[in-house]
């Protein structure tokens, strides 16, 4: 069963689309107000879609249900990992990209994007898709279950640019476990163009216009 989804599209027929997953807590209606800052009006026709992510008991709430892609146990992000729901969430949105394909989008016209927690499932999702992308996304976020992932890479992505963007103040994902997914992709031989900017946990109008300017080169290349 496909996730429930908000859907945009900035002109009939498109052929291009972004895959877009909100962080914890929060759900598909998050990122729609940024559209008119980050879309110009040269652009392709694009679909973005955001899905709402499925309602679950997080440990970290005391076990109260929220939407989330996974659990998460403790504020050691980078130690306490639910790799079962980190899966089944790279499997919902794997059905996700198969819908844009159905729908007539090329899976190279394909950008898979994510804030925090849904940035976490975008990398480790495009990571592991057996078809080229044409990027990646990840705002405010790291790369889970890194050590089985580097066994799990597929070579058709292994040039897919990825962008990422990360705040110096975030108190929520530590800048430094940005940094230090980064290095290790870096050091797997992908190309990160990485921003950091004066912010918490959020995003910003300078990251915006970065991201825009990313998005514009992914459409030019096709």
């Amino acid at each position: 069963m496909t996730l429930e989804c908000v859907e945009r599209e900035t002109a009939p027929n498109p052929r291009h689309a972004v895959i877009w997953l909100h962080g914890l807590g929060a759900d598909g209606n998050d990122f729609v107000p940024i559209l008119p800052q980050l879309v110009p009006r040269n652009w392709p026709p694009l679909r973005f879609v955001f899905p709402h992510a499925p309602v679950k008991p997080i440990t970290l709430n005391g076990g109260l249900p929220m939407r989330a892609w996974y659990d998460i146990a403790g504020f050691d992000l980078a130690q306490k990992q639910d790799e079962a729901g980190i899966r089944a969430s790279i499997r919902e949105v794997e059905t996700l990209i198969t819908r844009e394909i159905e729908r007539g989008v090329d899976t190279s016209n394909i950008v898979l994007a994510g804030f925090s927690q849904g940035g976490a499932i975008a990398l480790a999702t495009g990571l592991r898709h057996p078809h080229k992308l044409a990027g990646i996304v990840a705002l405010s976020t790291y790369l889970p279950i890194a050590d089985v992932t580097e066994g799990e890479r597929n070579v058709a992505n292994a040039a897919t640019p990825i962008f990422m963007g990360h705040g110096a103040f975030d108190p929520v994902v530590p800048q430094y476990l940005g940094e230090r997914s980064r290095d290790r992709l870096r050091g797997w031989g992908y190309h990160v163009d990485w921003h950091s900017y004066p912010m918490a946990h959020q995003v910003c109008p300078p990251e915006i216009a970065d991201l825009s300017a990313f998005l514009e080169q992914r459409w030019a290349a096709r």
